[in-house]
């Protein structure tokens, strides 16, 4: 080390020693146009194997992930000059394969982002990440739903706008400049939640006067719901986030055998659409177009009428049991391209055309199958 001293001073000067020992130096280093301060310790024998590194808070977010390599380069270089050197390539290393390390906000950042959470106030932080750069805010709307409020703020706040994301059906769109405060940022989410809230009620009253076959928990992003109509019978009903109270895109979804059938509904919805009353509630309307009461969890089991497919037990994407046994002493439902690829496997079933006959799965009755459309 004290053979290199002379060098590292006259051609490269970035570190100088701060005590006649000549085991404290202190100095900077250049990244990205910026100079960052360090300092190295030595042990009382000079030893560059036994030193440490002392960093400024700016290199120690850079070399974050890269604390043992460093170790190591520290303890394996032949001098102060190489190790520098060696240092400068691992920062560079570093900011190649992980590019966001190269926005390092300033100090006045992180007094702005504690002033400003003082205002808001901290009883609504859920969450904030080491970097002080991702927070999740806890919001309640007027029907004391709960939401948590997104917010990643850039290295350049306020000048920048952060990316702001929560649960919602919509596109959440909030205004920013560099005067606005997460205060500011807090209330407009406030008031989409109260844009929302229509919406989200007739959800939940859905969710809890009917029986919900997908999905199974819903987010406050779902807009569809599937409720049970019968024994393999459902209504698939999107609801519209700006207009809930408005008549809902509707699907009828089920077998053509049984007790509840589809074809009959869906001549009832379709004859009925003009009945519909925005003053009412999407669970009356439906009763009253398909004039019947759907199975509710205050009168009615999930498994009376939920029933799976009886050869994989599941339901596939949008594909639900709609094959049905004809004996009524079996009645078992299938999905049309699990008894399909079923039938077709067995040597005793035989194809004419498109449809296939065989035998069912459970009871070995005759049951017949067309062959599944296939999907573009």
């Amino acid at each position: 080390v004290k053979a290199n001293e002379t060098s590292l001073i006259k051609d490269n000067p970035l570190l100088l020693p701060l005590n006649k020992e000549k085991t404290v130096y202190d100095g900077f280093i250049t990244v990205q146009a910026r100079d960052s301060g360090l300092e190295i310790t030595l042990p009382p024998d000079g030893q560059l194997s036994g030193g440490r590194l002392h960093c400024c808070w700016q290199l120690k977010h850079l070399l974050r992930g890269y604390e043992q390599t460093v170790k190591q380069r520290l303890q394996q270089s032949e001098d102060l000059v190489t190790f520098i050197l060696e240092l400068k390539t691992i920062l560079e290393v570093g900011l190649k394969s992980f590019p966001e390390r190269r926005s390092i906000p300033p100090p006045q950042y992180y007094s702005q982002l504690i002033s400003e959470m003082e205002t808001l106030g901290w009883s609504k932080l859920l969450f904030i990440d080491t970097a002080f750069q991702t927070l999740k805010l806890d919001a309640e709307d007027s029907s004391g739903r709960q939401h948590i409020l997104t917010v990643k703020l850039k290295s350049k706040h306020p000048f920048e706008a952060p990316d702001c994301s929560a649960d919602l059906p919509i596109p959440l769109l909030l205004n920013w400049t560099p005067q606005t405060s997460l205060e500011q940022l807090y209330g407009q989410f406030l008031l989409v939640l109260e844009s929302l809230t229509r919406f989200w009620d007739t959800l939940d009253e859905i969710d809890r006067k009917t029986w919900i076959l997908e999905p199974e928990k819903p987010c406050r992003s779902d807009t569809m719901r599937r409720i049970a109509i019968g024994s393999n019978v459902s209504i698939k009903v999107e609801v519209d986030p700006r207009h809930p109270e408005m008549l809902p895109d509707c699907c009828l979804l089920g077998a053509e055998h049984g007790i509840v059938v589809v074809t009959p509904l869906r001549n009832k919805l379709n004859t009925n659409m003009h009945l519909w009353v925005t003053f009412k509630n999407v669970v009356q309307n439906f009763r009253t177009f398909l004039k019947i009461s759907s199975p509710s969890p205050a009168t009615h089991e999930k498994s009376s009428f939920s029933a799976e497919c009886g050869i994989c037990y599941s339901i596939l994407e949008d594909s639900i049991p709609d094959q049905v046994c004809n004996d009524p002493r079996c009645g078992q439902t299938f999905q049309q391209v699990c008894l399909y690829e079923w039938l077709r496997g067995l040597p005793s079933s035989r194809q004419s055309f498109n449809v296939v006959f065989g035998d069912c799965p459970y009871c070995s009755k005759p049951i017949t199958v067309k062959m599944a459309a296939q999907k573009s």
